[in-house]
């Protein structure tokens, strides 16, 4: 299973990471639907990587989804998202295999004070994946974003719509998304996540799924997640499980 190998690679490079003790903190945007409004440091390009195993009704999907982040300033950041790898499987026998789709976002922090932050991001999906694999059509979204420290706990709540290129007969073309995301520590170096997130297509029935994940930071340089998401819905994929880890690859100025 992907999400098991990301795992293990993560914890072999977990020593390895742990030699750069210099630098600024890593900001994970993974393992959570929803993103937070705030930025990684200046300057720093930032690596998310993953592995993900999907089970919805009969299709099975395993995919390795990668983010890198940079950020100009405090306010000002660009992202790029995919996936490596993408494995699709279904009852019938058929089997598909290739790249993703590739997404460029901009985005924009608002930081209010040092609890509270807002965010935008613009969203750009290039269709880089296999028709049988994709939509095979470009899809643009904006996502609106509210976080707040409460205590111990941080809260990520995301509301967006995304303008398709490819829609089913009878279906509306605008998707709008919603997520809420809780985190803590839980010790020095582990931390929970749980998250309510789901999606709304005119003409399409509604998804839903609950995610509950588990992290754990050997240096703040370094984070591993891993996790899974039930879908609460008929429409939601019945399981999702999951692992990555969050790196920095250098400091580019």
């Amino acid at each position: 299973m992907p999400s098991l190998r990301l795992l293990c690679l993560s914890l072999l490079l977990a020593p390895l990471v742990s030699l750069a003790q210099e630098g600024e903190p890593v900001l994970p945007y993974r393992p959570s639907v929803a993103s937070p409004a705030q930025l990684p440091a200046p300057g720093q390009l930032e690596f998310e990587a993953g592995g993900l195993a999907t089970k919805t009704d009969g299709t099975r999907r395993a995919s390795l989804p990668y983010t890198f982040k940079l950020a100009f300033s405090p306010e000002w950041g660009l992202l790029l998202e995919g996936e490596a790898y993408v494995r699709l499987r279904d009852e019938p026998g058929r089997r598909e295999t290739g790249v993703g789709d590739t997404t460029l976002v901009l985005k924009r922090a608002f930081l209010l004070d040092s609890a509270t932050a807002l965010g935008l991001e613009l969203g750009w999906k290039a269709p880089t994946a296999r028709d049988t694999i994709g939509s095979g059509r470009s899809d643009v979204s904006l996502n609106g974003i509210f976080s707040r420290d409460l205590g111990a706990v941080h809260m990520d709540a995301n509301l967006n719509a995304t303008r398709l290129g490819a829609s089913d007969p009878g279906t509306g073309r605008v998707q709008t998304g919603w997520a809420a995301s809780f985190s803590t520590p839980v010790s020095a170096r582990w931390g929970a996540t749980a998250e309510l997130s789901g999606t709304r297509l005119r003409g399409a029935p509604a998804t839903a799924q609950l995610l509950l994940a588990a992290t754990y930071s050997p240096t703040p340089r370094l984070a591993i997640d891993v996790g899974m998401a039930r879908g609460l819905t008929a429409a939601s994929p019945d399981w999702s499980l999951f692992s990555g880890l969050v790196v920095p690859l250098g400091q580019l100025w």
